[in-house]
């Protein structure tokens, strides 16, 4: 599992000119499934995602996570994070789970989410979504599994 964060003021997912998900303060999470992802790899990155220090305390360190600041928490299935881009002009996507694995594993870590965090929002997976965001710093990092 691979998942860009982006630390942002605001965010949101539109499908069909329709807002399906969206939050103030927080992060962003594009969410990448590999074949071998399961329940465990969701509970690893979720931890990483609500622990992860790339809020800033009161001397300006990047030292409080998602969880500590209290922001919102969007995530969003893009499977093109696990493309393989090693070789040739175009992408292969032999990396990333099946469609129906991807949507099993990505409703898992949802679910485990928003039982964990009081904030949490999605995009609609597999839909074609337009994603909108302001990058706070910007402050990106992709992190795996």
């Amino acid at each position: 599992m691979r998942v860009l964060i982006q630390r942002v003021t605001q965010a949101r997912v539109e499908v069909e000119g329709e807002v399906v998900g969206a939050i103030d303060q927080g992060l962003l999470a594009l969410v990448g499934i590999e074949p071998n992802d399961n329940e465990a790899t969701c509970e690893k990155m979720l931890h990483k995602l609500l622990n992860y220090r790339v809020f800033s305390d009161a001397e300006g360190r990047m030292n409080r996570s998602l969880t500590d600041a209290g922001g919102g928490l969007l995530l969003v299935s893009q499977f093109t994070l696990v493309a393989d881009t090693q070789s040739g002009l175009r992408p292969s996507f032999s990396t990333a789970a099946p469609p129906a694995q991807g949507a099993a594993v990505f409703q898992h870590l949802v679910g485990l989410a928003r039982y964990r965090h009081a904030q949490v929002a999605t995009g609609q997976f597999g839909a074609d979504m337009q994603v909108s965001l302001t990058n706070d710093g910007p402050v990106t990092f992709l992190l795996s599994i």
